[in-house]
């Protein structure tokens, strides 16, 4: 099987580009089983900025992890640029979903061995979408975009949690994905850096990046353009934030002179 890039907004039915289906999961127990996902449906379109909101338990992990292919359904289907995900072999999954989803972990999952820029470039050398040549650059570039690119060479043990967490932003940009998937991106990192990664994800929506993101924080979703609240499950609410002109939801203060959204446009 061929794998290809997300295909245009006008092949999809309503310019919907993440559609899933009377999604189920159940998880089996010593008793009944737990069911964790119950016909859950939902759209996606492109360049939205979507937070799954929820509390522990509720779900909301369970289906970053259908919507991203890491795990599957026992019922229902998940498309995403047309393309219904689960039904590829293992293999297959894994090549398309390097080369259409960027991942970035609450915990960074970096390799300790490699240096920064090594990071980003195995994701580059999996998916071989780059030249060879090519992508040191572009790691380099990726690492100014989110503002530590001096930090290039450093081993991940050498820089903090949030400096790691853009080392994953940029790693999940490797390949130039349209859609980007975060599971509680700011969970491990105080108030200002998280407000500082927020501002990365801002920059992303502007530039026509599609966002999902799981987080337990309202404060956190509110920076969506949409919250999608689950329970049990289910999905019990959905609502629309007004975004200002500037990208940026209300709360949010306006960049310093030398913020990372000034490089983020030179780059995708």
């Amino acid at each position: 099987m061929e794998i290809a890039k997300i295909s245009g907004t006008n092949e999809r039915e309503n310019g919907a580009l993440i559609k899933v289906r009377d999604l189920v999961k159940v998880y089996p127990t010593a008793a009944n089983g737990v069911e964790a996902l119950k016909g859950i449906n939902l759209e996606v379109h492109e360049g939205e900025f979507l937070a799954i909101f929820g509390k522990s338990g509720a779900g909301k992990s369970t289906l970053i992890n259908m919507i991203t292919g890491i795990d599957s359904p026992d019922a229902g289907e998940v498309q995403i640029g047309g393309v219904s995900i689960h039904s590829m072999s293992d293999d297959e999954l894994t090549r398309w979903r390097g080369r259409n989803l960027g991942v970035v972990y609450q915990f960074f999952q970096l390799l300790p061995t490699l240096s920064l820029v090594e990071n980003i470039t195995l994701a580059m050398d999996f998916c071989d979408t780059y030249p060879l040549a090519k992508r040191s650059e572009r790691a380099l570039q990726l690492l100014d975009q989110v503002g530590i690119r001096e930090h290039a060479h450093k081993v991940p043990s050498k820089i903090s949690g949030g400096q790691q967490q853009r080392v994953a932003i940029a790693r999940a940009l490797a390949n130039d994905p349209n859609v980007i998937v975060a599971d509680e991106p700011t969970g491990n990192l105080d108030s200002q850096t998280a407000d500082d990664i927020y501002d990365l994800f801002s920059d992303l929506i502007s530039l026509g990046k599609t966002l999902v993101i799981v987080t337990h924080d309202q404060e956190i979703a509110e920076r969506a353009s949409r919250i999608l609240e689950i329970s049990d499950g289910r999905i019990i609410s959905s609502r629309s934030i007004k975004v200002p002109s500037n990208g940026r939801s209300s709360h949010e203060a306006a960049p310093s002179s030398n913020h990372v959204s000034r490089r983020t446009h030179a780059l995708l």
